[in-house]
């Protein structure tokens, strides 16, 4: 044990963060630049944006049910739709992300910031519209429109993502950053408490959860979905963007006025020049060799974390259906197996918002965090696949053992990897390493989700 503790301090004492000047030279011990000064108001803007970024795709997944009933004229569609939209969302996503990342010279974060806020809401206003006109064209039809949005929103969700990770990086407040990835933990609860009291509302009775059969067990079918109720989701996607967009027009403006202000200060203060250090453009190469742990981290925590989707979609409770309370039907117990994963995943996230419990500084030791998290895998097989039958016979050690702390992991070392991205880097590549790593980030979403085809289950 003491010698893995020895290894692991020489690692960390060779990657320590940046101590000296651009040209090498060391860093004066009186600082010249002012440490950056942490506002709430920024902070909560960060918080919303988080939300909004992710907002948009968990409204699809609580769609779900709905389209689902919109593609039964055609049984491929019906039963594929999800695995599709999965693949194009991935693919958009991640060929966005590769190519905002090289545009880096003259790139105008911001702008790509508010360009996904605009497409967001165009998409999910003709998603709310399609609810209520159309509704008697063919499921191949809607079919092709759905994807065609699916993709537009991944379009979206690649311009957020790359100008929101490097636009918060300018900012040196590594608090922010952990505000946005509070802020995507919010956007994953709040749709699963929805489902759930959706669900539950429209099921009175015992009498109202029809089964799939008579055969003893047999799983109970989720009732139908008023379009009322996917009207509502999209609607609320529409109002999370515009209200998005006015208060990152209010942070942009706050953030110009500084800005400014800094520079009257500059003219009489040469020093403080290196408070507002110019973007450059930096190779992708050079940003990999200066970030190899964070975003190889970033890059397997993800990898790992989108196979719970798969899992949590199989798995039941263990209580048989005909001693079962409403909850434990499937159509409520998945998405309340979603809420203990999201709900883990965002405590973990406030977790990092705790000096005391960071590990930015200790990237070796969050490499290792990350890949011991495989051991999930192989405990969620100890859970109630398809009914089949648990190894281990209870709904607590699914739904707290493995989601809630299976959850907890990912957003904690997510969450580290991207705070502490900026402190390996000049403070003029700040803005190049925010979009590296969301780049990193997606890479390991799409990865994680094409190979989450080959779990079986």
């Amino acid at each position: 044990m003491d010698r893995i503790r020895a290894w692991f301090r020489r690692k960390d004492e060779e990657y320590e963060p940046l101590t000296t000047s651009a040209d090498g030279s060391p860093e004066s011990t009186a600082p010249t630049v002012p440490t950056p000064t942490f506002s709430w108001l920024e902070y909560s803007i960060f918080v919303l944006l988080g939300v909004s970024m992710l907002w948009a795709w968990n409204m699809f997944l609580a769609a779900g049910p709905y389209l689902e009933q919109r593609f039964r004229g055609n049984d491929w569609i019906a039963r594929n739709f999800q695995a599709v939209e999965l693949s194009i969302s991935n693919v958009g996503n991640l060929g966005v992300m590769f190519v905002l990342t090289k545009m880096q010279r003259g790139a105008s974060y911001p702008r790509r910031i508010f360009m996904g806020l605009v497409i967001n809401t165009l998409v999910f206003g003709l998603l709310a519209v399609s609810t209520k006109i159309f509704t008697g064209i063919s499921a191949s039809a809607y079919f092709g429109f759905v994807m065609a949005m699916v993709f537009s929103a991944s379009v979206s969700t690649g311009l957020f993502q790359n100008g929101i990770f490097a636009y918060v990086s300018g900012f040196g407040q590594s608090s922010y950053t952990q505000g946005i990835m509070v802020g995507q933990g919010i956007a994953g609860v709040l749709p699963c408490i929805a489902q759930i009291v959706l669900v539950l509302g429209l099921s009175s009775s015992r009498d109202d959860i029809k089964t799939a059969g008579d055969m003893p067990g047999a799983v109970p079918e989720a009732p139908p979905v008023p379009s009322s109720a996917a009207l509502a989701y999209f609607l609320t996607a529409v109002a999370i963007s515009a209200a998005t967009f006015s208060a990152f027009s209010l942070l942009v403006r706050r953030r110009a006025t500084q800005r400014l202000k800094a520079d009257i200060h500059a003219e009489h203060a040469p020093g403080l020049h290196g408070e507002r250090s110019a973007s450059k453009s930096v190779p992708m190469l050079v940003l990999a060799r200066k970030l190899l742990w964070p975003a190889m981290t970033v890059f397997i925590t993800f990898v790992i974390t989108m196979q719970f989707p798969v899992y949590t979609q199989k798995i039941v409770s263990v209580v048989p259906v005909d001693k079962a309370s409403r909850i434990l039907y499937p159509p409520s117990f998945i998405p309340l197996a979603f809420l203990f994963w999201n709900a883990g995943d965002l405590i973990g996230r406030i977790l990092t918002a705790f000096p005391k419990l960071l590990l930015t500084r200790r990237p070796h030791a969050l490499f290792v965090l990350g890949l011991a998290r495989l051991i999930w895998i192989p405990l969620y097989q100890l859970c109630n696949i398809r009914g089949r039958g648990a190894v281990i016979s209870s709904d607590f050690f699914y739904l707290v053992v493995v989601q809630l702390l299976f959850g907890i992991s990912s957003g904690y070392i997510g969450s580290s990897c991207m705070m502490g991205a900026g402190e390996w880097v000049e403070p003029e590549e700040r803005e190049a390493a925010g979009g590296f790593m969301g780049l990193c980030l997606v890479l390991g979403l799409a990865v994680g989700s094409f190979l989450s085809f080959f779990v079986s289950g």
